[in-house]
C-alpha cells in the first residue's frame, strides 16, 4: 500500500511502522499529535486488531484522541497512567543533539508534559526534519489570553537577549480569529531563523510572565527515526550518531 503514498506520507509511514516495533504488550504510550504521529497511532490501531496488542495510549490532543479510539487502542489519562513507558511523537525540527522544535500544530503543551512523564521518547520524522542548527522552523509559545499584547512585548524584550538570527513574533491565526490550544490558550510563533542557544532561549522564555510552555524540547529525545521515500530508515542518537 505504501506504494500509492506520496514520497513524503511513504517516509511518514516507513518511520512510524520501525517505531511502532518499540510497542511491546502491557505498555502505557504516550502517542503524539500530527501528521507523522498520526501514521504511528494508525500503525498501533493495526497490531491492536491483528496481534492483540495489548496497550494503553495516552493521547496528546483530542484530535489523537479520537483517532486512537477510533483504531482500537485503549485511551486513558496521564493521571490514570501515572507513568508512561515510551512516547513516540513527531517533531518540526531536530539536530545532532535530538534537540527539537515541536508545536506546529499547536499541541506541545501536552506532548512536553506527557515526554517528561516518560522512560523514553522516540521521534519519528522524515529526512527533511533534520537541521544543523535549529530555528528555520517558527517556534511556538503559548500563551494566556488573559494580557496577550503585553506578554507579546515582553517576549520581545526576552529576544532582544538571545543570540537568535531574527526577532519576529506573530500571533497564530485560524482565519480571522486567533488560534486556540486544547488548553483555551493562544500561540505566539517566534521567527527566529537561527537559534544559537537552545536550552538558554527555552529558559527565558518561560520566565515571561503569561507564557505557559515553549515549543523547545531539550534533552528529552533519545531516539529520532527518519523514514526516506525510498522505504529506508535511519536511526539518530546522540551518543552514537546516525545508525
Amino acid at each position: 500500500m505504501t506504494a500509492e503514498l506520496s514520497p513524503a506520507d511513504k517516509a511518514k509511514s516507513v518511520a512510524a511502522n520501525r517505531a511502532a516495533e518499540f510497542v511491546t504488550d502491557g505498555m502505557q504510550v504516550g502517542l503524539g499529535t500530527g501528521s507523522t504521529a498520526a501514521w504511528l497511532v494508525k500503525r498501533l490501531g493495526q497490531r491492536v486488531r491483528d496481534e492483540g496488542l495489548k496497550i494503553r495510549g495516552v493521547p496528546t490532543s483530542t484530535r489523537t484522541a479520537v483517532q486512537a479510539r477510533e483504531e482500537g487502542i485503549e485511551v486513558i489519562t496521564l493521571d490514570e497512567a501515572g507513568w508512561l513507558d515510551l512516547t513516540i511523537d513527531g517533531a518540526d525540527e531536530f539536530d545532532s543533539e535530538l534537540s527539537l522544535i515541536k508545536g506546529g500544530g499547536g499541541a506541545h503543551l501536552q506532548e512536553k508534559i506527557v515526554a517528561r512523564a516518560s522512560d523514553r521518547m522516540i521521534v519519528i520524522a522524515d529526512a527533511a526534519k533534520k537541521v544543523a542548527t535549529l530555528g528555520a522552523f517558527p517556534l511556538p509559545v503559548e500563551v494566556l489570553g488573559f494580557g496577550l499584547k503585553s506578554t507579546q512585548k515582553l517576549i520581545e524584550a526576552a529576544l532582544a537577549d538571545m543570540d537568535v538570527g531574527g526577532r519576529g513574533t506573530a500571533l497564530r491565526m485560524t482565519g480571522d480569529a486567533p488560534f486556540v490550544t486544547d488548553e483555551g490558550n493562544h500561540i505566539i510563533d517566534l521567527h527566529l531563523q537561527r537559534i544559537g542557544d537552545a536550552a538558554a532561549l527555552a529558559v527565558a522564555l518561560n520566565q515571561v510572565p503569561g507564557v505557559v510552555e515553549n515549543g523547545l524540547f531539550i534533552e528529552m529525545c533519545d531516539l529520532v527515526i527518519v523514514g526516506h521515500a525510498d522505504g529506508a530508515v535511519d536511526l539518530h542518537q546522540v551518543t552514537q550518531g546516525a545508525a
